[in-house]
């Protein structure tokens, strides 16, 4: 199975001029609104005394594996449903359908503020109404900073060349995603859960898509599972 899509080009997402600024994003922004925001926070919650540091060891790395989980669920369970309707087709295109038939967008490839932020208000808000802020401050810090890096690695996967083996690795699977198994390969930031739970793939041969450069009239290639 295999997708349609464009090298290297741009289209427009909305015919809407203001729309169309929104949904265009410099690959910093995220980092420069969202680092300062949480460092802040957290700092401000360590001295209050509102979370302690024994508290931020544990919750920490527990927000940052629960985003793991929300980006696989997200990917696979909403980007990847393409509707049976003209209003969820058109969802469906505007939150992941474009980004698979222009990959090289570099505009598109971090979530713009518009999306991102009413989602920490809704899960900062559930975490507000558990009342426990030593343990939610710390988990609400830690699935903001594992969002960011999946901003970063996605943005890198598409536009830097991995010079370890493990950026070479990644590069390979979410380019298998794009050029050859959309239905597979939904971690974007890690492989690790695709080999959990079963739903990764790899292509059968290397091609031109597994580097910066490419060709749009390339063939698809095998994929074995």
């Amino acid at each position: 199975m295999s997708r349609p899509y464009l090298r290297h080009q741009s289209a427009r997402m909305f015919e809407n001029a203001f729309l169309e600024a929104c949904s265009r994003v410099h690959p910093s922004i995220p980092f420069i609104f969202y680092i300062p925001l949480t460092l802040g926070f957290f700092g401000w919650s360590l001295y209050g005394g509102k979370t302690t540091l024994g508290y931020s060891v544990l919750f920490v790395p527990l927000g940052v594996l629960t985003w793991i989980a929300m980006e696989y669920l997200i990917h696979r369970y909403f980007f990847h449903w393409e509707g049976n309707g003209p209003f969820t087709r058109r969802v469906h295109e505007i939150a992941h359908g474009y980004h698979h038939k222009y990959p090289d967008d570099a505009d598109r490839l971090v979530m713009p503020l518009g999306a991102s932020i009413p989602m920490a208000i809704l899960i900062g808000g559930l975490l507000w109404l558990a009342g426990a802020p030593l343990m939610t401050i710390p988990y609400f810090c830690g699935i903001v900073w594992g969002y960011l890096s999946y901003d970063f690695i996605h943005w890198s996967t598409h536009h830097r060349t991995p010079r370890t083996a493990w950026g070479k690795a990644l590069r390979a699977h979410h380019m298998a995603h794009h050029f050859a198994t959309p239905d597979r390969n939904f971690g974007i930031s890690n492989m690790w859960v695709d080999l959990l739970v079963g739903s990764g793939g790899r292509r059968t041969r290397p091609t031109k898509e597994d580097s910066v450069e490419g060709s749009s009239d390339e063939a698809t290639p095998g994929v074995t599972e």
